[in-house]
């Protein structure tokens, strides 16, 4: 437990320093018969594609949808498309995870 504490400390000033490359998922709710806000968020993939390792779809019920994103990149750049895109309008809830991707660690 103690050495997860330290650990968890380690990630945090590496991310906070922006020192390497971060990994980070983005959740995203919404409703996809708002706007055209689906073609939005493909259309944001497609244009950052080397930053998007993998994207997950879930139809929650008829009308909301869960979106679940990996991102990987220099932690401003993920800290920006996360932010860009959980602030796009029709956007229910979003939140971004960042974790390290382990390679400073040992």
């Amino acid at each position: 437990a103690i050495r997860d504490l330290i650990r968890d400390c380690l990630v945090e000033e590496d991310i906070e320093a922006n020192k390497d490359t971060i990994v980070g998922v983005v959740s995203l709710v919404y409703n996809h018969h708002k706007l055209d806000l689906p073609k939005k968020l493909t259309d944001e993939q497609h244009k950052n594609h080397s930053m998007f390792l993998s994207t997950l779809h879930i139809h929650l019920d008829s009308h909301n949808c869960l979106e679940v994103l990996l991102l990987k990149g220099p932690g401003d750049e993920v800290k920006n498309m996360a932010d860009a895109l959980i602030s796009t309008k029709g956007i229910k809830h979003g939140k971004l995870t960042i974790t390290t991707t382990g390679s400073e660690l040992e």
